[in-house]
């Protein structure tokens, strides 16, 4: 398979309409002096997420992305994985907070399904967060990268950094929510320990790590 390498000066576009992910990208991008413009700053449209997996709908925005701008695309599909709801709200992540995918009623819900089935230990319950980064070539091509990072839910919700579910999100190994540690915390890449954290963060430190030829300038 041909390798494709982004170099420092090379644009990409990040398709996303989401300003909290394209924030968390587009900085975590920066020390490779990569140009990132995102799909809502160049006027695209949303395509319709039809996938069944995080990996398809993923796909489907990167490569709707590349085919409109002619640029390497990158892509991002996330959610929450709770165990004892079977892998839920998982790919529907959003769609559990409505049609306004208020994340508030979100959380809510997932609490309220767990309290139904007696899954709420005192401990918390078991979770995942997991990241499926696609990555689409100007040939066609296509990669993509997973990142996860397992924690315990927390009630009520803590912080108010953060999108989605972070408030409710509790890492292994940490005292803090997402939502309750800053950017820098979150991602962990921009720390001296230089360990990804956020399950984005470790995504994209895949994707950097096989499709971008500058080294580490932090």
């Amino acid at each position: 398979m041909t390798t494709y390498l982004l170099r420092e000066g090379d644009n990409v576009v990040i398709a996303s309409h989401n300003s909290n992910k394209i924030c968390e990208i587009k900085a975590l991008l920066e020390p490779y002096n990569i140009s990132a413009t995102s799909a809502h700053e160049l006027g695209l449209a949303e395509p319709l997420e039809t996938g069944k997996t995080f990996r398809e709908n993923a796909a489907i925005k990167s490569r709707s992305a590349q085919i409109a701008t002619g640029l390497p695309s990158l892509a991002d599909d996330s959610g929450l994985e709770v165990n004892d709801l079977n892998g839920f709200p998982g790919v529907y992540s959003s769609d559990w907070g409505g049609p306004n995918r208020d994340f508030v009623s979100a959380m809510q819900r997932v609490k309220d399904e767990l309290v139904m089935k007696g899954c709420w230990p005192s401990e918390g319950p078991v979770a995942c967060f997991s990241t499926t980064l696609s990555f689409s070539w100007t040939d066609g091509s296509i990669k993509f990268f997973v990142g996860k990072v397992y924690g315990r839910l927390v009630w009520p919700p803590r912080g108010t950094s953060g999108f989605g579910y972070d408030p409710m999100f509790k890492p292994d190994g940490y005292n803090k929510t997402f939502a309750e540690m800053n950017r820098e915390e979150k991602s962990g890449l921009n720390t001296r320990c230089n360990t990804a954290l956020s399950h984005r963060a470790r995504a994209l430190e895949l994707f950097i790590n096989d499709c971008v030829s500058k080294v580490r300038t932090f």
